[in-house]
């Protein structure tokens, strides 16, 4: 029987992009989302890409924008955008992590992947994954099926109290664990593992990790640095 754990972050982790960004851009492909949308959405990336704030920063943005124009959308639109962007994105994938999780699952690990995008993508994007579990975002729906502008469940608030409960309601053990993240939002399921692993951190994380004397790895290009 699988009993030990492995927790991984997506974007930035697993995906060298994000999920959230590549929704909201198919969005407005289909009519969903206003065309001003994308106007934000490029400007909100380019003013990330000229150190204009860090990428946390970027990262909240991103699910305002996306928040704020959710309001009135079907969830079937936001399905099937899901099911367009992943099969085109799929394969844009850290080495590190394809390896990583290639190992454990070899090794019988219970996999599971605790992410700030929305649910609907990071569901879809599981099928690729095919991990034991994945946990996103969630916004509410009313009876149509048509988003409220309410979030019901954000696991970026807390990331260890979403793994611990899996755990506990799965009888499974942290003994032997891993987790690998990319930012400070990560920390929190990091802190609880016996082997955390801060992948590509930004300054925030990076300056926990070494505090903590966790496992630092950084992927360019095509190799793979230990610091």
């Amino acid at each position: 029987m699988k009993n030990k754990i492995a927790v991984f972050d997506i974007d930035g982790t697993i995906f060298r992009k994000n999920l959230a960004f590549e929704l909201i851009n198919e969005l407005v492909w289909l009519k969903v989302f206003k065309k001003e949308v994308r106007n934000e959405l490029v400007q909100l990336y380019t003013n990330w890409l000229d150190h204009n704030g860090t990428y946390e920063e970027y990262r909240q943005k991103l699910v305002k924008l996306y928040t704020e124009n959710l309001r009135g959308c079907s969830r079937e639109r936001v399905l099937e955008a899901s099911r367009i962007v992943v099969p085109f994105f799929k394969d844009r994938t850290y080495i590190f992590a394809n390896n990583l999780i290639a190992e454990l699952k070899n090794k019988d690990y219970h996999i599971i992947a605790v992410s700030g995008s929305p649910i609907e993508i990071v569901e879809e994007y599981n099928k690729h994954l095919k991990f034991d579990a994945v946990f996103g975002s969630v916004y509410e729906t009313n009876d149509a099926g048509i988003y409220t502008g309410e979030e019901e469940f954000v696991p970026t608030v807390h990331k260890g109290h979403v793994v611990r409960q899996y755990v506990a309601e799965n009888k499974l053990t942290l003994e032997g664990s891993y987790g690998v993240g990319d930012t400070e939002s990560d920390a929190k399921f990091l802190e609880i593992v016996d082997n955390p692993i801060a992948f590509n951190p930004n300054l925030n994380l990076k300056t926990i990790a070494e505090k903590e004397g966790w496992r630092i790895v950084v992927e360019k290009k095509d190799v793979i640095y230990e610091i």
